[in-house]
């Protein structure tokens, strides 16, 4: 089932969220739910808050960037198979440059911004069967990771923006929020006017 996707402004979004178990509710099926979201919004990641739930879940497929001539081969290889779902994930390291790279996010259309993330993370997490594993990613893997980790620990891609780029997107922001946009998705909106 497609779920509403959470707009901006929304404080489910600026929750630090819940670590959950194996007795999750209906955890198979949120999962499934999350991820044909993710697929009919043309996503490549989606948080669990961002349907709603405060729960440290999220889902990612990336292989659409596997695809891109400009990475090099060992970055399309790491991205060719990355299609997994993160539960209760702890980052252990980021190291590395930053970089710049324009990000998006699905609760927050039509706005990309250029997001400065080291360009390595080492985490730990467990998948679906909650079977424990510890990576390292690269790259475009690790900012899609950084990415979705952030909305667990009540971050947005904006936050990492500067003052002046925050003041300049406030209006659109406001937008979003209440509603005044027409994403090709289903969205929820905190903000709208009765």
């Amino acid at each position: 089932m497609i779920l509403p996707v959470v707009a901006y402004g929304d404080p489910v979004l600026r929750k630090v969220a819940k670590e959950i178990g194996p007795d999750y509710p209906n955890l198979t099926q949120l999962i499934d739910n999350m991820k044909q979201t993710m697929y009919n919004a043309s996503g490549v990641g989606i948080a669990a808050p961002q349907v709603g739930k405060s729960i440290r879940l999220f889902v990612i497929d990336a292989t659409p960037f596997a695809d891109d001539d400009e990475l090099s081969k060992e970055e399309q290889e790491q991205l060719k198979n990355f299609n997994k779902v993160f539960i209760n994930p702890k980052i252990i390291e980021e190291e590395g440059d930053e970089w710049a790279f324009a990000e998006g996010c699905l609760s927050i259309p039509d706005i990309r911004e250029d997001v400065f993330r080291q360009e390595s993370v080492t985490f730990e997490y467990q998948d679906e069967n909650f079977e424990s594993h510890r990576e390292t990613l690269t790259g475009i893997a690790a900012r899609v990771f950084q990415h979705e980790y952030d909305h667990i620990e009540g971050i947005l891609f904006t936050d990492k923006l500067s003052s002046l780029k925050k003041r300049i997107l406030k209006k659109k922001l406001e937008k979003i929020s209440s509603g005044k946009i027409n994403p090709d998705y289903r969205m929820r909106f905190p903000n709208i006017k009765k």
